[in-house]
């Protein structure tokens, strides 16, 4: 699948060399030293305006080191998907260098539809090889915030509704990273669920929702990957800002979780210098800015973290067991990253990290409609194909933010259908949505549309099959970073293309792109229904081999895609539910987020959480549970009974004992995906449930509690798509 980077043994021999230079003198210097002893030594040596120094950016994606030490700075940058370019030292400008081009990797939302750590494991690796290789010790991601609102403008780079899912898919790849000495700054450390007012909006959440859904995928990833450092979100909680609210970070996170890494602000999100220094915050980024584009006339002295910080210091206001604190956890990241001998020296743009990209956005695709198997595509039995949509041709690795990444090369599906069908595709751009925008809408030209419009109608009249590319893109209002989405509907006159396009032809297969469900008043008119979040840099690649055959589809959702927008929980609460009234929202649909909602409430869904079709079948047998070691082990055989080769995820919901206490009527509990099973091929899957997995937040005693009695385990293909059942006793 991949190589493996060569370690970097240069850096080896200097640090042993400075080692035996200064043997017994500077052990924070010694890299064979036990991480906590190179922190002790590092901080009795500093003086206080260097221990200042480490807690505040010094540009804008650089914290100091302390370079009268030896001690090297931090290099951070932005992409979950890939590492952006480089910028200039003290501007959002971009640098131009002619060496930061990178592999595009799919969206967080792809590979969440793969269900495959193992995929997830690749992923990591291969995107923190590019980091290192570019020079960066932290990479400002993985997101797992929940998605709660199909209009969120950032979903994309999340990992689904599920804190579960999201949590045990991260996990994997933020190992692969920090076993190459790359950082991971979890992101956004929490309730970051929405872009609107995402400065100033006050979450209001129960308590108890709070920990079983929004915390939770936080909580995995603490305590399974060990994740080096985390990135506050924007918005308050409780009326404090999440950067700083001390409840949070130091109550939750670092004493009640035992985390011994770094808070990093985001870029903007620090407000107050006392809440700062007593709130848990312990790297300030991006002071004085909007986030993205507003520059500060401030020096990076004057952060809160800075200047007024070692001020009081001095002044005897705050005691210096709290500077030290702070410094201990930046010293601790550095000699994780930028001082560890065991750091990889990367790659950038290997065929093996475009492997990764493929093979992530192959499975992470879902097949959500295939009437009458016009998929697998024969193009045998067509003349001509026509591809209609401009994000056939679009670049979709560009615009969404702080995700946006320059690539080497991109593989668009136009391309890719081209490659393979030759002469028989013809191609009309159908529609237009303006240019790749951060914070504002292009105006759209009317005639201009119409025009694309009417070419594509009349070109769909002399085709055998129409493949619309369409959907979302990175726009402002699309999906993109500091703005939500406009509607459920998609826009620039999709819905009536598409639905025009079949009356037409009724051989017509749609390809959506985006990070979020959306409206399809057209599904009944059309064959066929691929969604493909985004694919990154071969994304044409890995939608060409699916449509085709070469590859069976896997992918299977990580949201709940409702009939129509009004059926998502929070939308009959009104504006307070979202996006909020007064900037203040409230979580009133409470813990009963996306599938928990609609199959507890037996609200029917157009596609339920966890489905996705194949060009074969899997029959299941009959599942078994039993207890090993304290956890439930559930085995169930899973066969293909189709005629091509394929996987299958089976997926296992749980069903609690009855209390006073409102439980959803299915919870996500474990999953497993079969390797490539054969016609008639089976594999018996064995999934483990940790016993503190079933339990629920008790808000009487702040606290986990465990219900006894009878639970009902539900193994299935997807939510709504059960498959069998066992029961299991707890005492």
């Amino acid at each position: 699948m991949m190589t493996r980077s060569i370690k970097k043994a240069g850096l080896m021999v200097a640090f042993m060399a400075l080692a035996t230079m200064n043997a017994g003198a500077q052990t924070y210097l010694n890299p064979n030293a036990p991480l906590e002893e190179r922190v002790k030594d590092a901080l009795s040596r500093m003086t206080t305006h260097e221990k200042i120094k480490l807690l505040h950016a010094q540009s804008k994606f650089t914290s100091a080191g302390v370079p009268r030490l030896g001690i090297r700075q931090l290099n951070m940058d932005d992409g979950p998907h890939g590492v952006r370019e480089e910028l200039e030292w003290n501007t959002w400008n971009p640098a131009r260098w002619t060496n930061d081009y990178i592999v595009a990797f799919p969206s967080l939302t792809c590979l969440a539809s793969t269900w495959n750590r193992g995929l997830s494991l690749a992923y990591g690796d291969a995107v923190s090889e590019e980091f290192a290789f570019r020079g960066k010790d932290i990479m400002l991601g993985p997101g797992v915030n929940i998605q709660r609102t199909p209009l969120n403008g950032r979903a994309f780079e999340y990992m689904g509704e599920d804190p579960y899912l999201a949590g045990e898919m991260v996990v994997p790849y933020i190992q692969a990273a920090q076993r190459n000495g790359v950082a991971c700054c979890l992101k956004h450390f929490v309730l970051n669920d929405q872009e609107t007012d995402r400065f100033a909006v006050n979450v209001n959440v129960s308590e108890r929702a709070m920990h079983e859904i929004y915390l939770e995928p936080f909580r995995r990833v603490v305590e399974k990957a060990h994740v080096w450092t985390i990135m506050g979100s924007y918005n308050l909680w409780n009326g404090v800002h999440c950067c700083h609210n001390d409840a949070l970070l130091n109550g939750i996170l670092k004493k009640g979780w035992n985390w011994d890494g770094a808070l990093v602000s985001d870029w903007g999100g620090t407000t107050n210098t006392w809440e700062a220094v007593h709130g848990g915050l312990d790297i300030e980024m991006g002071t004085y800015t909007d986030g993205k584009t507003k520059e500060s006339n401030f020096g990076y002295d004057q952060y809160y973290l800075g200047n007024p910080f070692e001020q009081l210091i001095e002044e005897g206001k705050v005691p210096m067991s709290v500077l030290d604190e702070k410094a201990s956890r930046v010293l601790r990241t550095i000699f994780r990253t930028a001082m560890n001998p065991n750091k990889v020296i990367g790659s950038q743009c290997s065929e093996a990290h475009y492997d990764v990209c493929r093979q992530v956005g192959e499975e992470g695709i879902v097949l959500l409609k295939n009437e009458k198997n016009i998929l697998p595509l024969d193009a045998s039995k067509y003349q001509k194909i026509l591809v209609v949509g401009e994000n056939a041709t679009r670049s979709l690795t560009q615009g969404g933010g702080s995700s946006e990444l320059k690539t080497l090369r991109d593989v668009s599906p136009l391309e890719a259908f081209q490659g393979l069908y030759g002469d028989k595709i013809d191609y009309a751009q159908g529609y237009y949505s303006g240019r790749t925008i951060y914070d504002q809408v292009d105006r759209i030209d009317p005639e201009k549309q119409a025009a694309l419009k009417a070419e594509a109608l009349q070109k769909a009249k002399s085709a055998d099959l129409i493949i619309f590319v369409g959907g979302l893109n990175k726009n402002h209002g699309q999906d993109c970073e500091n703005g939500d989405r406009e509607s459920y509907n998609l826009s620039f006159g999709q819905n009536e293309l598409i639905a025009e396009l079949a009356k037409i032809q009724k051989n017509t297969i749609v390809v959506i792109f985006g990070g979020n469900p959306y409206a399809m008043p057209w599904l009944n008119q059309v064959k066929a229904l691929t969604h493909c979040w985004y694919l990154g840099s071969e994304a044409g690649t890995a939608l060409a081999n699916v449509l085709s055959g070469k590859v069976c589809p896997s992918g299977k959702l990580p949201v709940t895609f409702a009939q129509k927008y009004e059926d998502y929980p929070y939308v009959k609460f009104g504006a307070e539910a979202y996006p909020g009234v007064n900037k203040q929202v409230y979580y009133k649909e409470d813990i009963f987020v996306g599938y928990r909602h609609f199959t507890t409430n037996n609200v029917k869904p157009l596609f339920p959480f966890g489905y996705g079709l194949s060009y074969t079948t899997f029959a299941y047998g009959k599942p078994t549970v039993t207890q090993e070691n304290g956890n439930m082990v559930v085995s169930v055989q899973v066969t293909n009974t189709g005629k091509v080769a394929g996987k299958e995820i089976a997926q296992i919901y749980v069903n609690a004992p009855k209390t006073g206490l409102p439980r959803a009527a299915r919870e996500l509990k474990g999953f497993a995906k079969t390797r490539t099973l054969r016609p008639n091929e089976s594999e018996t899957l064995r999934i483990t449930i940790p016993k503190e997995d079933l339990r629920y937040y008790d808000e009487t005693a702040h606290d986990w509690a465990l219900t006894k009695g009878t639970y009902t385990l539900h193994v299935g293909a997807s939510v709504n798509d059960i498959r069998g059942h066992a029961t299991i006793t707890l005492d």
